[in-house]
């Protein structure tokens, strides 16, 4: 039954489930830190030795990014606009195909460890290290908001110490890190996804024994208004409709797919290129349990508090907090789920805390040290863990930001959008367009960017008005932001690139229009083929290809990566 007044805190039995993940979690640290001999070369470190097969990367990429936001968060968005959100799971589709069949075989096959490698090969080194700078920040505003958001949701409800769970999450986390590496993180993500899986059946189950039944919950929902799936409205700033969550959704995780550090690093850590496919498609069966279950907990939490909302009636001071409320209230009678459901929620924190801990430290070993200081493998190894450390740090301290954001789900939208589109628009134009010279790319992104903050600012000033977020009723009586500025990157990029190229051309031109009357039949011959030449050059970034430019997918000849990994292991 549902009780009146839930529990102000936790049973022994619920700390016992708490700690114990935690604990099972830094074991996996120290097995990978020293079983074997431990970690032998950055190569292990950063990138598991490219050893890992399938199922534990695909469960990795899950967890990387269905973090605590997931599991409190998505359930509240369900509760008060309804079910459409359930149409990410389609979003997920294309993103696994655009994901594992143009990103991720060229990352693979070039046998890089960072993403922003690949940028300096295709464009110059400006545009490697603009690239990698803004991952940096947008993984610590990030991590320190998932962090932050768990950790105070369930301090108001369940009187865990707020900046206690913050730090012990945090040092959880650079612990492994440090010790075990990549090997580590999958492993341990491993673990906690499957948490994360239990914590939402044990809400689900006792929610349809309480309510006696799943026809029940789908019943209430219907008569409160939240089975609003198929909503074809084509306003692009309406909060939730087929086309702005199926092509948005798509953008969005793209950038988190396809390009961003944390998961690529993951595809090059497999075996084979077949193996790094997989866990993508793997990736997508998970991916659609774990939201399903989050959806369905947003169905629940409205049909047993339908005629009683705990928000609208002080029992919680935010939205973000009606989980844990419901999982003391529904599971306080079962000493140690209350515990399960807080581990399930910060397992999703690990997850994604650890991931991005790991490939902050992976770029800035590989972008910003690696290139400019002569350092052996040992070296290069030891740096890598003392960065794991510092960042771990960092992100604790970028906690501290997140309190300032509100709205859990926005925000983390709002954040991995203003820069993942303006950076997904980057590697598109240089993957796609072989055209797009350096100077198309960087005005891409740099008005990408300047666009995508436009848009991020402007909407926290001028807050949205309630027939464009449509809130559905609570009782009390018992973007595309990311769509438009990834399309406008590319735009730019493209625009740039071209004008750059005609200039060229038509300066090439009037130069030799200038000689036409002083050459031969012979020599008029070869300035045909001359001018031919420089333009096609030009295009293909012959000026440039110093710096890099020249787009391995697209070259005339097969590129073998064979000699170029032999090349690069002997520099």
């Amino acid at each position: 039954m549902v009780h009146p007044t839930p529990p102000a805190s936790f049973t022994l039995w619920d700390y016992v489930v708490f700690t114990l993940m935690l604990v099972i979690s830094a074991a996996v640290g120290l097995y990978y830190g020293f079983a074997k001999g431990g970690q032998h070369s950055s190569r292990d470190f950063l990138v598991g030795g490219r050893s890992m097969t399938a199922v534990p990367v695909a469960l990795s990429l899950t967890a990387s990014f269905m973090s605590a936001i997931t599991v409190l968060a998505t359930p509240v968005e369900v509760y008060c606009y309804g079910l459409s959100f359930i149409l990410t799971c389609l979003s997920f589709i294309p993103m696994v195909w655009i994901s594992s069949e143009i990103f991720l075989p060229i990352f693979y096959r070039l046998g890089i460890t960072s993403t922003y490698e690949y940028l300096e090969m295709r464009f110059n080194k400006a545009t490697r290290l603009f690239g990698t700078v803004l991952f940096i920040i947008q993984t610590l505003l990030y991590t320190g908001m998932v962090i932050y958001a768990p950790a105070l949701a369930l301090n108001k409800v369940t009187g865990l110490d707020l900046w206690g769970a913050v730090i012990s999450t945090g040092v959880v986390c650079t612990f492994y890190c440090t010790l075990g590496g990549l090997k580590a993180v999958v492993w341990t993500d491993v673990f906690q996804v499957l948490i994360m899986l239990t914590g939402f059946l044990a809400v689900i189950i006792q929610s349809v024994l309480v309510q006696g039944g799943v026809s029940v919950i789908f019943s209430d929902a219907a008569q409160g208004g939240r089975i609003n799936i198929l909503d074809f409205d084509p306003n692009p700033l309406r909060r939730h409709t087929f086309w702005t969550i199926l092509i948005g959704g798509t953008f969005v995780w793209t950038s988190t797919y396809g390009i961003n550090q944390a998961q690529v690093q993951r595809y090059v850590s497999c075996k084979s290129l077949f193996h790094a496919k997989m866990s993508l498609y793997v990736n997508l069966v998970s991916l659609w349990a774990i939201n399903l279950c989050s959806v369905f907990c947003g169905l629940c939490l409205y049909s047993v508090y339908k005629n009683c909302d705990p928000w609208t009636a002080n029992k919680v001071s935010a939205q973000d907090q009606l989980m844990p409320y419901l999982v003391l209230d529904i599971l306080r009678d079962h000493p140690g789920l209350p515990g399960l459901f807080v581990a399930a929620a910060y397992s999703g924190t690990l997850s994604t805390v650890s991931s991005s801990v790991n490939a902050l430290a992976t770029v800035t070993a590989t972008d910003l040290i690696s290139p400019y200081f002569s350092l052996s493998e040992q070296q290069l190894s030891w740096v890598s863990k003392g960065l794991n450390i510092f960042y771990g740090a960092m992100c604790i301290g970028m906690a501290g930001v997140a309190s300032l954001m509100g709205g859990l789900l926005q925000a983390a939208i709002s954040i991995v959008g203003t820069i993942g589109g303006p950076l997904l628009g980057l590697f598109t134009l240089g993957i796609l367009f072989p055209f797009v010279n350096s100077k198309g790319g960087l005005a891409g992104l740099v008005t990408g960017l300047s666009v995508s903050f436009w848009v991020c600012i402007g909407s926290q000033i001028y807050r949205p008005l309630p027939e464009s977020t449509r809130p559905l009723a609570l009782e009390t009586h018992g973007s595309m932001t990311e769509t438009s500025v990834h399309s406008f990157a590319i735009a730019v990029g493209l625009i740039v690139s071209l004008v750059s190229a005609l200039k060229n051309f038509l300066l090439l031109y009037w130069y030799n229009m200038s000689f036409l009357f002083f050459i031969s039949q012979y020599s008029f011959l070869f300035y045909f083929q001359a001018i031919g030449n420089s333009f096609k050059l030009d295009l293909a970034g012959g000026k440039e290809k110093k710096s890099g430019e020249t787009n391995f997918a697209f070259r005339d000849i097969e590129l073998d990566i064979t000699q170029m990994q032999s090349q690069k292991s002997l520099t």
